[in-house]
Formats: structure tokens, C-alpha cells, sequence
């Protein structure tokens, strides 16, 4: 089984490089962050005529998430059970082929100090009690999207400069630690220690040719899970076609 995570910053403008990724990859899941447009605008179509079903969790111009996947998915959640019907859609979770899929879009914070900062901090307590409310530990289970934070400065492309700035100040990464202390293992670390591999890269300042990124982009498995992971890597290639999103797709191989 694989299954991928990627923010495609517009699934208007990166479908075709989806279709394409998926015609050569072929996950059996695929965690899309940032689609930014609502459920009716999404081109679940497109993804039918691949092999392709589509759950959607959509909002106008920013945020939205959505999971593809070859099977149909079951008990499909969307955002968080007390959100306001105004919220941002950044959760969506459903059970594929007997494992239960978090696909997540993390706030990014803006600034450090600043109430989009406190408002990332916030979602990710409640990221938290989500776990704790409506997940068992012990079930197969992978916590995959844009994390907006890079957990350790190896993740970094120069530590020194990001020291204390958003993605990647203390409070982020303890926010987020504690996530994965109710019981999940980083996938990407199982398999790879070495420093230098990232997800994202800024458009500016030739970011990507020159690999000044940042490992934003994340699976997590429960241990049970985790266990059954054969490999993790990160695809490079669909940052390297014309008009790309800034983010690279991450997968995870099981072997059951």
C-alpha cells in the first residue's frame, strides 16, 4: 500500500501535474493540501477517469484539503467535530483499505508573536485533542499534510538563519511534538537520519536549484503502522516542471 501526502498551491493550476503524478505513481491514497477552491469547483471528474474517488473539504481562494484514493473511502470526517461553520478547512480523515487517514493543512502562523501564530498554536491543541477524542492509537493509522513546521534543524536548510522565526520557533515544534506523542512515529526519520532533505522551497532566490528548503511536508504513522513501513521518500520531480507548486509529494510504502 502507498500512500502520499502533497500541498499543490491550486489544484486549478496543478492538475494536470497531479493527473500526471498519478498516472506514473499511483498511490492508493493521495492527502492534497491548499486546493483552494470549494467541493462543487473541484475536478473530482478528472480524477474518476484515472481510478480515482474524492472526498473534499474545500473553502473559496485559501486553505482546503481533499484525499484521492483508488478504493472508496469510508467514515469520512470533515474538520473538527466543533467547528464553527465558518472554519477553515484544513482536516479531513476517512478510512482507506483499513487504515485511517489524517490529511491535515497546519496554519502557517504568519509571524511569531503574531494572532495568526497564536491561532496555529490553538488549531494544533486542538490537532491534539482530536487524537485523544476520536482516534485509537493501537489502530493502523498515518497523520499526513503540510505541517507548516520544521520540526528539528536538520530539517532546515540553514538553522542559524530560521532560529526562532516561524516554522520554526520552540513553541511550533513543541505544538507539534505533542501530537505525535499520543502515538506516532515521523515515517520520513525511520528511514532517512541525514540532513539536507526537504519538501519546500521558496520561488525566490532560486530556492530549489540551489536546495534552500525546508522538510515542512510530513507522514506520521502509529506504531502499528509504522512497523508495516518498507520505505519513505521524497519526490523531487513535479517541483521541476513549468509553474510547480512549491511543495514536493512525500509517500509512504506498506507492506501488510
Amino acid at each position: 500500500m502507498k500512500i502520499a501526502t502533497w500541498n499543490v498551491n491550486s489544484i486549478s493550476v496543478r492538475l494536470q501535474h497531479v493527473l500526471q503524478w498519478l498516472d506514473g505513481n499511483r498511490p492508493d491514497a493521495l492527502c492534497l493540501q491548499e486546493i483552494k477552491c470549494v467541493d462543487a469547483k473541484f475536478p473530482a471528474g478528472a480524477f474518476r477517469e484515472i481510478g480515482y474517488a474524492a472526498e473534499v473539504f474545500g473553502q473559496p481562494t485559501y486553505n482546503g484539503v481533499a484525499i484521492l484514493s483508488t478504493t472508496p473511502a469510508a467514515d469520512v470526517q470533515r474538520g473538527f467535530h466543533n467547528d464553527a461553520a465558518d472554519a477553515q478547512r484544513r482536516l479531513i480523515a476517512a478510512t482507506i483499505g483499513g487504515v485511517r487517514v489524517v490529511n491535515v493543512y497546519i496554519p502557517n502562523g504568519s509571524e511569531v508573536g503574531s494572532e495568526k501564530y497564536e491561532f496555529k498554536l490553538s488549531w494544533l491543541a486542538r490537532l491534539r485533542k482530536f487524537f485523544e477524542e476520536a482516534c485509537d492509537a493501537d489502530q493502523p493509522l498515518v497523520l499526513c499534510g503540510d505541517f507548516n513546521v520544521a520540526m528539528e534543524d536538520r530539517d532546515v536548510y540553514n538553522p542559524k538563519e530560521w532560529e526562532g522565526k516561524i516554522l520554526c520557533s520552540e513553541p511550533e515544534r513543541a505544538a507539534m511534538r505533542a501530537v505525535r506523542e499520543w502515538g506516532m512515529v515521523d515515517l520520513f526519520r525511520r528511514h532517512h537520519e541525514e540532513p539536507g532533505n526537504y519538501t519546500w522551497w521558496d520561488y525566490r532566490g532560486g530556492g530549489f536549484p540551489r536546495n534552500l528548503g525546508l522538510r515542512l511536508d510530513h507522514l506520521w504513522a502509529s506504531e502499528s503502522l509504522a512497523a508495516k513501513c518498507t520505505a519513505t521518500w521524497i519526490d523531487k520531480l513535479p517541483r521541476t516542471l513549468e509553474k510547480p507548486s512549491d511543495h514536493a509529494p512525500v509517500i509512504a510504502e506498506f507492506k501488510f
